[in-house]
This record gives structure tokens, C-alpha cells and sequence, in this order.
């Protein structure tokens, strides 16, 4: 199989899986900041996520419309395009920053933390962290045919 025409890894994944393991890692950056992943997924996630951050910093509709045909949860794109873009004007480029951590136990891949760079003194996570956590959370619903404690009890009476 040749590399022509391709840029980046591939992940021994056909195109829309890759694509679709790439959109949930930049969602999951985006909501909360810092996450550990590969080393090779953190800095193809980062070459990604830093095109997205020049796309939210020119503020346009077109733009902003790019971002959200990217992420899976529109709640991230709307925190990239209005909260974390106030973080990254001070930097023209280099919005996350890539640590190793060391091997994982069960197959021994290299792992890493990504997290973004914000500008001294501006914290988002306060800000959007808890309505992304009330959003996301789903309902549980009961099983068809289970009672409860008290429905029990009068059936024995």
C-alpha cells in the first residue's frame, strides 16, 4: 500500500474510521482540556486540533461552520469558537503541548498527556466543564417488567 497523496498516520484503520477516532479525540480535547491517549494519536490529534484553532480564531461564520462539520459534539465547537480562542490569542501556533508518560501495561504502546496551552491568567475549564458534564449525561431508563420495592411488597400481601 503506498503513502501518495496521504498526509499523517494512518492507524491501520481505513478513512472513515481514522476519521471518525480523530473527530472523538479533538471533541474529548476540546471539553476537557487534557487527555491521555498514544504517543503517536496525541501528535497527530495536535496537527488536527491546531488547524481547527486557526479556523475559531478568524471568527467568521464560514469558519465556525468548518469547526462544527469536524467535532461530533456541537457543545465543543461552540467552546472552541467562543471560550478557547480567548486563551490562544498570545500564540500564532503551538496550542497543545505533548508529554510522554511512558509504556501501557497490556501491550506496552508508548502513551502520552496532551493538553492545551492557554494564555497566563485565562482558564476556561471553569466556565463550560459543568454545563458539557449536565449535557452529555443521559437519562437511565428502567427495564420494561421490573417493580419496585414497594410494588413487590404489595404483591406479597
Amino acid at each position: 500500500m503506498h503513502r501518495h497523496s496521504y498526509i499523517g498516520k494512518k492507524f491501520s484503520r481505513t478513512a472513515g474510521p481514522r476519521r471518525a477516532m480523530m473527530r472523538g479525540l479533538v471533541d474529548s480535547l476540546i471539553l476537557y482540556e487534557r487527555i491521555e491517549t498514544t504517543e503517536i494519536k496525541a501528535k497527530e490529534l495536535s496537527r488536527i486540533f491546531d488547524k481547527l484553532v486557526t479556523k475559531a480564531k478568524k471568527q467568521d461564520l464560514h469558519n465556525y461552520r468548518q469547526i462544527l462539520s469536524y467535532t461530533i459534539n456541537p457543545v465543543a465547537a461552540e467552546k472552541l469558537n467562543n471560550d478557547l480562542v480567548k486563551g490562544f490569542q498570545g500564540r500564532d501556533s503551538g496550542y497543545t503541548r505533548v508529554i510522554k508518560i511512558g509504556k501501557r501495561l497490556g501491550d506496552g504502546a508508548e502513551m502520552a498527556v496532551i493538553e492545551l496551552i492557554l494564555d497566563e491568567g485565562y482558564s476556561a475549564s471553569e466556565t463550560k466543564t459543568s454545563e458539557v458534564k449536565q449535557e452529555t449525561k443521559k437519562p437511565v431508563a428502567k427495564k420494561a417488567g421490573t417493580k419496585t420495592k414497594s410494588a413487590k411488597k404489595e404483591i406479597k400481601k
